[in-house]
């Protein structure tokens, strides 16, 4: 009697520890995966060629101004350039490019934000929408050295 005492109470702890698991297996089948964020589409150069018009304004809220140039854009890494509306055009190297976004540095040259001192850049572009958008950081030689954070902005010509 002991022994069937105990053979049915297995039976029911089995018997309800599969109808839990089917419970559970049901409820996690109905339940939605979440669907991971698209990747930003990898850019070209040949997406990038052309000229851009660039405006970049510094983080510092204080300093409002904000510096205007033409983005010579290449479809291969040799030849861009930055043209301000005065001097002669920069030269720009491409350092890396990954996914939607570019790096590239110029400099040092003439600063159109501080005159009288050279400026070397490094800016990392990011292409969506058709548009360009990063963040430029500037290099200043003064004494002791300074760096300004700059949001820059480009539209195609």
């Amino acid at each position: 009697m002991r022994h069937s005492a105990l053979l049915w109470c297995a039976i029911v702890v089995v018997g309800c520890s599969k109808a839990d698991t089917a419970a559970d297996t049901a409820a996690v089948a109905d339940t939605p995966v979440p669907v991971a964020a698209a990747e930003p589409t990898p850019m070209s150069l040949d997406q990038m060629a052309g000229k851009w018009n660039v405006s970049s304004r510094p983080t510092d809220p204080a300093d409002t101004v904000a510096t205007t140039y033409v983005l010579d854009a290449k479809a291969d890494t040799a030849g861009w350039t930055i043209q301000f509306p005065t001097g002669a055009p920069i030269a720009m190297h491409i350092m890396s490019m990954a996914g939607d976004s570019l790096v590239a540095e110029a400099g040092p040259f003439d600063s159109r934000r501080v005159k009288g001192v050279k400026v070397h850049t490094i800016v990392t572009w990011r292409f969506r929408d058709g548009k360009l958008s990063g963040t430029t950081i500037a290099h200043y030689e003064t004494k002791p050295p300074t760096t300004k954070t700059l949001i820059s902005e480009g539209t195609k010509q």
